[in-house]
C-alpha cells in the first residue's frame, strides 16, 4: 500500500511530511498477518475524511507527479479536518459550502487503498497527523539522538520496561496485548496507573515511537506470530465524538471502544 504523505504540502494544512523508514523496522519485533486480520485490527480506529456533496473524498492534484495526480487526505484528528473545511470555506466559498467531515474506519481506508492499486487512476491516500503528537514524537527521538530534525508519518507510542526491556502489555480478556497509542498523553496515563501498581519498575519504563505507515507495511510483509499481540488505541477524543453520534459506527462498522 503506497500512502503518499503529500496532502499537507499540497493544501497547506500542515507542513510537509516525508515518508521514510520506520523506526519499527529495526525494532525487536517483526509483524505479519493475513489481509483480513489486518482489517480487523484497523477496524476500531476512526479517522476523518473530507467529502464533496456526492460523498466522494475530496482530492488534491499533485503537479509534481506524472500520470496519477489525485491525493485524498485522511485526518487523524476530527478537529484538524474541521479546521481544513473552515479554511476551505473562506478560500473557496462555493466548494466549501458542499464539503463535510466524515468519520470512517481506518480499515475502510486501507481496503480502498488496496482497491486503488488495481485501478488505472490509482487514487492515493495520505495521512495528516496531529502536529502536537508529531512534536511529542520528535521529543522522544531526541532523547536518544539530539540531532533528529523530523518525524516521518503518523506517530504511534508504546512503552518498554522491566528486566528484559520488553514491551509493556495490558490484559484484554484472556490475552496480553501490546497497545500502540495515537496519543502520547493517553499512554502516559496508562503508565501512571502501571507505576502505581509496580513502582519498582518505574525507573526502567521508557516510551518509544514508531509510525503508523511502517507498522501497516510490516503487518503486510513480516511473519512473526507476535503480531497478534498488537492493538491500536484510538484517540479518546475521536471515540467520544463517535459515541455522540446517532450511529456510533464509522465507515464499515468500527465500534467505538472495541
Amino acid at each position: 500500500m503506497n500512502l503518499l504523505l503529500r496532502w499537507g504540502a499540497i493544501l497547506g494544512v500542515v507542513g510537509t511530511v516525508i515518508l521514510g523508514p520506520s523506526p519499527f523496522l529495526n525494532n525487536r519485533m517483526a509483524l505479519a498477518l493475513p489481509q483480513d486480520q489486518i482489517v480487523r485490527k484497523l477496524l476500531p480506529v476512526p479517522v476523518f475524511t473530507v467529502t464533496d456533496a456526492d460523498g466522494s473524498p475530496l482530492v488534491a492534484s499533485d503537479p509534481n507527479r506524472e500520470g496519477q495526480s489525485s491525493v485524498a487526505g485522511v485526518f487523524i484528528s476530527r478537529e484538524d479536518a474541521q479546521a481544513f473545511v473552515e479554511r476551505l470555506k473562506q478560500e473557496d466559498p462555493q466548494l466549501g459550502a458542499n464539503v463535510r467531515v466524515v468519520p470512517v474506519s481506518l480499515a475502510e481506508v486501507y481496503e480502498l487503498a488496496l482497491q486503488s492499486e488495481q485501478n488505472p487512476e490509482n487514487l492515493e491516500f495520505t495521512f495528516v497527523p496531529v502536529q502536537e503528537q508529531v512534536q511529542s514524537a520528535l521529543a522522544v527521538l531526541r532523547e536518544e539522538d539530539s540531532s533528529v530534525q523530523q518525524f516521518n508519518g503518523v506517530p504511534l507510542f508504546l512503552a518498554t520496561g522491566g528486566p528484559d526491556n520488553g514491551y509493556l502489555t495490558i490484559q484484554r480478556g484472556n490475552e496480553q496485548v501490546i497497545p500502540l497509542f495515537f496519543n502520547k498523553e493517553e499512554l502516559q496515563g496508562m503508565l501512571s496507573r502501571f507505576q502505581e501498581k509496580q513502582p519498582d519498575l518505574t525507573a526502567s519504563v521508557d516510551i518509544e515511537v514508531v509510525n503508523l505507515e511502517g507498522v501497516i507495511d510490516l503487518l503486510e510483509t513480516s511473519d512473526d506470530p507476535q503480531v497478534n499481540k498488537i492493538i491500536f488505541v484510538p484517540p479518546r477524543e475521536s471515540i467520544e465524538f463517535l459515541r455522540s453520534l446517532p450511529q456510533t459506527a464509522p465507515g464499515n462498522g468500527a465500534t467505538p471502544g472495541q
